[in-house]
This record gives structure tokens, sequence and C-alpha cells, in this order.
């Protein structure tokens, strides 16, 4: 009897992937410590949003409503699951195999704040985890997604240094310094399904198919404010003063999508994919810690309370998130090599997205954020393989995004970025055989504001995800 060579593979793989999840178990507890990120735009609404697509799709402008493929998750729009590989049984039709994906991303920011009058500026760079995600077929045209990823992120420490004066004469008094400082963030764990309701099979093995997907999930946070006072006089010792509001939220959360493929060209093999996804308002439950306090500075164990003016604990209130919608398309062209025929492979896509932040509310406030729009495009490149050229089997993408910023402190905030990318194909091992690797890079600049701005803010980020697969599920054969 002699065992088919199947089972080594299985156990690489394995170990592989297990590997690979804890090194990014480690870099998420681990990279968090090393941020030194510093946007005082964070500190209204929710924070700064966190790029929210994979990263393939990110070098491509963000897009993502029409976008999918067998080996990697696009986590936005949960109608693409229908699209991982699955393998039947030819006699009985059964499910018998297919294809499981690992995908893991993280960010390098490197952020710079430029403020017009007078001229100053502030560079600040961090390291972060972007999503976790793992993505099975369930059985043919049925895919399953689970995973973790951040939605926003809060970050800033501002020192303001000013000279009182008395309200009645207008003479100066005493100095002040005053620390704004903001943490925290919120993020999402989900788990979405993703099939077809429709699907037929044209000329040239072309497909006609209609998707559907939803994704449900539990989004969590913190905000945490304090503003911290001190008054400086040569001859009298004031204490200093806190001012801390400390908030926790989450609740559970909807979104939905779907995909209508459709062959435009059976001969050149071009198809188009128009797609949309959103989800509709939902309502947080939040828990806040409002705290009143004098305190001294200790070198040694940090701020240390004196006494406390006032002390609330877990007020309960409603974090209203608004609704958004985003609908675009991708048109796409595969890589085909013939023997009479040989053509590179190249996609299209736009996005256009809005979201009502107007009916954001904060325990019953309105905050300065506005509703906002995004366009998207982008494209990738494939040139026909050469077995000698690595760079031959290389995707290469580019794209931009443009649209206001969510968050209106005075004047409107423009955003603007453009991108770049390329998908790094893994040689395929002979141990392994169906294994395939793939990782992603997007390299991103963006400005936020113009001098009409109190501040503007230029950022590049450098984003590198990993794409791995392999076929599971299957039994193994005897002889």
């Amino acid at each position: 009897m002699q065992l088919v060579k199947s089972i080594t593979p299985k156990r690489v793989n394995t170990l592989y992937c297990l590997t690979l999840t804890f090194l990014l178990l480690f870099l998420i507890t681990t990279l968090p410590a090393f941020s030194q990120d510093n946007s005082p735009y964070s500190r209204y609404g929710i924070g700064d949003l966190t790029p929210a697509g994979h990263i393939l799709t990110r070098g491509m402008g963000g897009i993502s409503a029409g976008y999918g493929d067998a080996t990697t998750i696009n986590f936005n729009n949960p109608a693409s699951y229908s699209s991982f590989q699955s393998f039947l049984e030819p006699k009985s039709k059964k499910f018998i195999s297919g294809r499981a994906i690992l995908d893991i991303g993280m960010n390098f920011d490197s952020r710079t704040l430029k403020e017009p009058s007078p001229a100053r500026k502030f560079t600040a760079t961090n390291a972060l985890f972007s999503y976790v995600q793992i993505g099975v077929p369930i059985k043919k045209n049925w895919g399953l997604s689970f995973g973790l990823r951040p939605i926003s992120r809060i970050s800033y420490k501002i020192f303001h240094n000013e000279r009182l004066k008395d309200p009645l004469t207008g003479l100066p008094i005493d100095s002040a310094n005053t620390r704004f400082e903001g943490s925290g963030g919120s993020y999402l764990a989900s788990l979405g399904i993703g099939f077809n309701l429709f699907r037929k099979e044209g000329a040239k093995g072309m497909e006609e198919k209609l998707s559907f997907g939803i994704n449900a999930g539990y989004l969590f946070g913190e905000k945490d404010y304090s503003t911290r006072r001190s008054l400086i006089n040569d001859s009298v010792n004031y204490y200093q003063a806190n001012f801390e509001t400390k908030t926790n939220y989450g609740n559970l959360y909807f979104n939905a999508g779907i995909q209508y493929k459709l062959p435009l060209d059976s001969k050149k093999r071009i198809s188009m994919t128009i797609g949309a996804f959103g989800n509709w308002g939902q309502k947080l439950n939040a828990t806040q810690d409002v705290l009143r306090e004098t305190f001294v500075y200790d070198g040694n164990i940090g701020d240390v309370r004196l006494d406390s003016v006032s002390d609330q604990r877990n007020v309960k209130g409603k974090i209203i998130l608004p609704s958004s919608v985003t609908m675009g398309f991708v048109v796409q062209r595969p890589i085909i090599i013939e023997k009479d025929r040989k053509q590179a492979g190249w996609l299209f896509g736009l996005d256009f997205s809005m979201q009502s932040w107007n009916k954001y509310r904060f325990y019953g406030r309105v905050d300065s954020v506005k509703n906002n729009w995004e366009l998207k495009v982008g494209g990738q490149l494939n040139p026909v393989p050469q077995l000698r050229n690595y760079w031959s089997n290389v995707s290469y993408r580019a794209g931009f995004f443009i649209g206001p910023d969510y968050i209106k402190v005075g004047n409107k905030l423009p955003r603007f970025g453009a991108t770049l990318g390329m998908g790094l194909p893994v040689a395929i091992s002979r141990q392994a055989p169906n294994q395939y690797t793939l990782i992603n890079v997007a390299l991103e600049y963006s400005k936020r504001g113009n001098n009409n701005n109190l501040l503007r803010e230029n950022m590049f980020r450098f984003s590198l995800g990993f794409s791995l697969s392999d076929l599971w599920f299957g039994k193994h054969k005897y002889d």
C-alpha cells in the first residue's frame, strides 16, 4: 500500500500558517508600543478612520465594490466571498475540497503636520496592524470569512502655553500650561458569508453571476480625552487640574453587499463586475467615566491625584454611527497563454462612496463632523509571464482617491491621495505544490487640508500584506 504524496504538504502548510499567525499576534500586541502618532484631527468623531480595504486593493486607490478573486479576501464587500475556490467530486458533484485563505496586513505611517502661521511642522511615525482575516469555501459558490481589523484611531498630544489676563483690567497675570491628550480607537470583529444567487456559464468559460453577502460583527472601542492645566506663578503654588472623560462602547454591527458579473467580450475575455455595499445606521451602547480632579506630577510614577472635585462612574449613553454606501465597478481581462495567442491581463475600477456623518451623535451631542463623499479610481497590469523573468509575474497597481474629510473644524478639510502597489508571488514549494503565497505592498501619499485650515497634514503610508492559501478539506487517498 502506497500513500499518495499529499500528507506531508498538509503538515508543512499547517505549521507555516500557525507560525505566521503567532507572528501576527505578536505584532498586534507589540507594534502599538512603538507608535508615536500625533493627529489633532483624531479628536473629533470616532477618530482618524483607518484604511478600510485589503492592501491589494489599496494599491489601486482603494477600489473594492466590484473586486473579487479566489486568493484574496475582500472584506469590504462580503458578496465577493462567493469567489472562493472550491472543487466538486466529478460523479456525485459533492464538495470535496477548497482553497482556504489567511490574509494579514500591517501599516507603517509617517505623518507630518504643518501650521501655516507661524510656519511650524511636526513629524510622527507609527506601525500598526491592518487586519487579520480568514476565508474558507463551505460549498460550491459559497464562502465564509471572519477576522479582526481596526476601524479608527485616536492619538494626539498638544501643549499650549499662554499668558492669562485679568478679565476686569486686561492686565497680564499668571501664565498657564495646558496639555490636551487623547487615546483610543475602535475595532471590528466580524463573521460574514457570501453566495451566488444566480450563475450561468457562457462561451469560453466566461460566467454571468449575481452574488450577495452579509457581514455581522461586534464593533467596540474606547475614547479617552483629558485636559491638564497648570498655572505658573512665582509666589503662589497652584494645584494642577485634570478634566478627563473616558468612554467605552460597543454593539453588534452589520453590513451587506452585492455583485453582478457579466461578460462584455467573450473573444477578448473581458468581463465587468458591478458592485455595491454599505451599512445602516448603528447605535452603540456606551459607558462613561467623568473625572475632575487636582493632581501633582511625580517623576517616578507620573500624575498623582490629590483630590477629586467630581468623579462620576458608568454614565450610560448612546453613540450613533451613520449609514454609508459604496458603489462601483471593475472591468478586467485575464492573462491568456495559448498556442496562437498571448495577452497581458489588466483591470480597471472605480468606486464612489457617501456617508451621512451629520447624523452622528455622541451622548446626544453633535460634533465637528459633516457628510462626506469619496471617489476612488485604480487599475492593475499583469504582464505575460515568462519562465526566467520574475518581474513578468508581478502585478503592478496604481490609483488615486479624492474627497472631503468627514471632519470639519472651521473650513472644509479637503483630502487627496495617490497610491502605487505590487503583488509579489512567492515561488511554489515542491513540498506544498498547492500552496499559493502573495506578498502585497502598497505605497500611499495623501494630503489633508490646505492653507485655509488650521493644520495641514501630509502622510506617507507603506502597507505590507500576506495572502496565504492552500487546498484544504481534501481526504487522503490510498493505493
